[in-house]
């Protein structure tokens, strides 16, 4: 690992509390814009690594679609600013909205199951209507969670609810606070890799560049240009061993993630699915996989490691199953 790099990935593991801890779940969410949840349990996971423990925990985050269409454990007091990113009307046909409004009726009523809902809307809609509307992926509900009406009931639960988090800014008044958040936890990035991370697509990435960028410092490194906040306080060290969550912030916030996961551990890492596994990291380098599996932890090192290193990730990971046992 050369000088830059090594100084790159030292920075990013303190300000995603990877070489510290935050010891506040709600704060952690609220510090990295959300906490990636395509899986609730890879919330607890990544939570318990970074030093907060799981009291209320389900409560505590709100459940919803956010970047990208993914699913992320929120700050509720996030939602309205962060879905301000991706403003607009109702975009899934007006079939679909009036089912949409049919559905908040049902929730003020008390139906939270999108299961419940499909039966009550077969008699209505023939298959392929209903199917599309109550998508696993989510269907109405993700653009109603889109437009901040609507959200899981908990980090657990596969129910819905209504929510008020309608957007009261536009995207270009969030924007500013909203990168300047980005750099402070994920930095030093690139403007691709905000751009990813927010999931403004190309023909957005234009308002990144146009924002004032003489407030960063910045270097230049393999043809791209880093972005980061100076700050006096101790980085820390990159710590010899670092367990990391499934879609770990670390791992899935950058377009470029060669600094911390090597080529040839890309497939065994990151799925053709799409899913991002939980990792083990020794000196800032994924080097295995771990995970709880049939109520059991597991690890796996995808090459020979020392005893002392062996010995600690199971410690880790045996922790952390004794703290999730019955959490998730």
């Amino acid at each position: 690992m050369d000088k830059i790099t090594e100084r790159i990935l030292r920075k990013r593991m303190h300000g995603l509390y990877l070489s510290r801890k935050c010891e506040d779940i709600t704060q952690l969410s609220h510090e990295l814009l959300g906490l990636h949840c395509w899986f609730h349990r890879n919330v607890a996971f990544s939570a318990l690594i970074r030093g907060a423990d799981l009291e209320d925990w389900k409560d505590s985050l709100t459940k919803t679609w956010l970047y990208r269409g993914t699913l992320h454990g929120v700050a509720f007091e996030d939602l309205p600013t962060l879905l301000a990113l991706h403003p607009g009307e109702w975009r899934f046909g007006e079939q679909y909205e009036e089912i949409a409004e049919r559905a908040v009726s049902l929730m003020e009523d008390g139906v939270h199951s999108r299961a419940e809902m499909r039966r009550i809307f077969a008699y209505d809609y023939d298959q392929a209507t209903i199917d599309n509307a109550f998508s696993p992926w989510g269907g109405i509900f993700c653009e109603l969670a889109r437009l901040g009406r609507v959200a899981f009931r908990n980090m657990k639960s596969r129910d819905f609810d209504l929510i008020a988090a309608e957007p009261t800014q536009t995207a270009a008044e969030v924007l500013p606070d909203l990168f300047r958040r980005f750099i402070s936890a994920y930095g030093p990035a690139t403007l691709s890799d905000a751009a990813w991370f927010f999931g403004l697509l190309k023909e957005r990435k234009h308002e990144l560049a146009a924002l004032d960028l003489e407030e960063y410092s910045r270097f230049e490194h393999a043809g791209s240009v880093y972005y980061y906040i100076e700050n006096a306080s101790d980085m820390g060290e990159i710590p010899e061993l670092t367990l990391l969550s499934g879609f770990d912030p670390i791992v899935v916030s950058y377009t470029e993630r060669g600094s911390i996961l090597p080529t040839e551990y890309k497939k065994s890492v990151i799925l053709s699915s799409g899913i991002c596994l939980p990792t083990i990291a020794v000196n800032g380098q994924i080097a295995g996989l771990w995970n709880i599996k049939k109520g059991k932890p597991t690890i796996e090192f995808f090459m020979a490691q020392p005893k002392r290193i062996r010995d600690r990730a199971a410690d880790l990971v045996e922790n952390i199953y004794l703290q999730t046992k019955n959490q998730i």
